[in-house]
């Protein structure tokens, strides 16, 4: 009989896990779910993390020494650079372009919009911020009664994850234009190497130390080259041990998260997309056009030598984790053996562009918060401009650069996007409801994203070199 594909026994295993959460639900099970089941998939990350920075590390520098030429660096890297920020432009505007045409904050009661609308003036008033049209609900005698009932609500503000999310947006809006070069270097590689989200500091370590290297006599580099690719194999070998439990593991993953959102309330699940049903889809549209168009396009005119359905073979192990995890970080050790071995793309590339990807391209991302944005001001009966929804692709795709590769970083890059067009950053609560499974599914196109980029960087190098490349579909 021949043995099932790893990619097929993740499959079976996340969906194992999503039925065992649902029954688990209907039996009362969730207290043994949490407490036996979840933390397996919470090991299962930790290890992931624990081989991610030294992986990436390892992987940069002895990318860089093996191109060589410190030109050949430059080059890639411009090209690399070029390509992740066209895929995001492209995303962004994908996701304007759909929540344009579909609409979905006005398929709302229209009720439940004027109080919005109310709900928002009166915030917009508070904060000194110009409302965006010449709507002025709270100016109408006739919304009185409506406009003392709203303002007695507790407001998304005094949640508990907003509250913590909003601490974040204020550090951020203090800082000055060169805030974020400054944050890119690290006073200390080995604090680095424990901050979470602190990979582009790893990464310019990385850069830095491989290109001193290449500047440094062959004889005394090359006991350190040596050193470098030991322990890459090293790591690669541990993704190899890990990955032979990752069906049981994204199984306990995927109980343990299913069973969080549901607790013994199975029904739960179904009510989560039930108000937000509309902009679920929207997004879930887009992401899918990413995944299967655009990103199909790109690989049609750059890679010859291989299909979409090989490419996507290749790389299923890759996104059955990214869903299930929803780091691109934790993904990577993964992605870059994916990219390596099954699509072929020569390791001096791969090392390179994925550990970048993994930090500054966020496709996926990106592009539900542009629909996120559009909808949230739909819903408060807001039309922005196309001048406003030039600013959402620009601060979208600067945004996605310094996003940390780990579960729901997009929700603090999105308070940001709502605040640069002068919307309220606490309206996240509004969609939280439904972002975890959301962020599963963007995960996968910004993991999909950068094998892409990775794969036409690898042949064109190819190409340069005068290399074919071969892939066994």
């Amino acid at each position: 009989m021949k043995k099932l594909a790893l990619h097929w026994k993740i499959i079976i295993g996340l969906f194992l896990g999503i039925i065992w959460a649902i029954l688990s639900g209907f039996f009362g099970w969730s207290e043994f779910t949490t407490n036996w089941l979840a933390p397996w998939g919470r090991i299962f990350i930790n290890l992931l993390k624990l081989i991610a920075i030294p992986l990436v590390l390892f992987s940069i520098i002895g990318g860089i020494v093996g191109l060589g030429d410190p030109k050949h660096l430059g080059r890639m890297g411009i090209r690399t650079l070029v390509l992740y920020l066209s895929t995001t432009v492209i995303a962004v505007s994908l996701g304007l372009l759909i929540v344009n045409v579909a609409k979905p904050g006005t398929w709302m009661d229209e009720t439940v919009r004027k109080e919005n609308r109310i709900a928002y003036e009166l915030w917009a008033q508070q904060e000194g911020e110009e409302v965006h049209d010449d709507i002025n609900m709270l100016a109408d005698p006739v919304n009185s009664e409506l406009i003392a009932e709203v303002a007695k609500r507790r407001g998304f503000d005094e949640d508990e994850n907003v509250q913590s999310r909003l601490k974040q947006v204020e550090s951020q809006k203090d800082s000055g234009p060169l805030t974020f070069i400054e944050d890119m270097v690290p006073d200390n590689v080995f604090k680095a190497m424990t901050d979470n989200g602190s990979m582009l500091k790893v990464i310019f370590f990385a850069l830095s130390f491989g290109i001193a290297l290449l500047f440094v006599p062959n004889d005394k580099a090359q006991p350190v080259i040596a050193v470098v690719n030991g322990l890459s194999e090293v790591f690669l070998k541990m993704v190899d041990l890990i990955m032979k439990g990752a069906p049981f593991f994204v199984f306990a993953l995927m109980a343990g998260i299913v069973s969080e959102m549901a607790g013994d309330n199975p029904v739960k699940i179904f009510e989560l997309f039930k108000g937000l049903t509309w902009y679920s889809l929207s997004v879930l549209g887009g992401l899918l056009l990413m995944a299967f168009v655009i990103y199909p396009t790109v690989m049609k005119v750059f890679v010859k030598r291989l299909s979409f359905k090989g490419f996507l073979k290749g790389i299923s192990p890759a996104q059955m984790l990214a869903f299930s995890t929803s780091s691109s970080a934790a993904t990577l050790p993964v992605t870059l053996e994916c990219v390596e071995e099954n699509l072929e793309v020569d390791p001096k590339v791969s090392s390179f562009v994925l550990p970048i990807g993994a930090t500054v391209n966020m496709d996926g991302t990106s592009l539900y918060q542009a629909v996120a944005v559009i909808f949230l001001a739909q819903m408060h009966m807001i039309e922005l401009d196309l001048a406003q929804q030039l600013t959402i692709i620009l601060t979208a795709t600067l945004a996605s650069i310094g996003s940390a590769a780990i579960p729901s970083a997009g929700l603090v890059m999105l308070m940001i996007v709502l605040s640069s067009v002068g919307l309220n950053p606490a309206w996240i609560g509004i969609i939280l409801p439904v972002d975890r499974i959301l962020d599963m599914v963007r995960t996968v196109v910004n993991v999909t994203g950068d094998a892409t980029v990775a794969t036409v960087i690898g042949e064109v190098s190819a190409g340069e070199n005068g290399e074919v490349g071969v892939f066994n579909d």
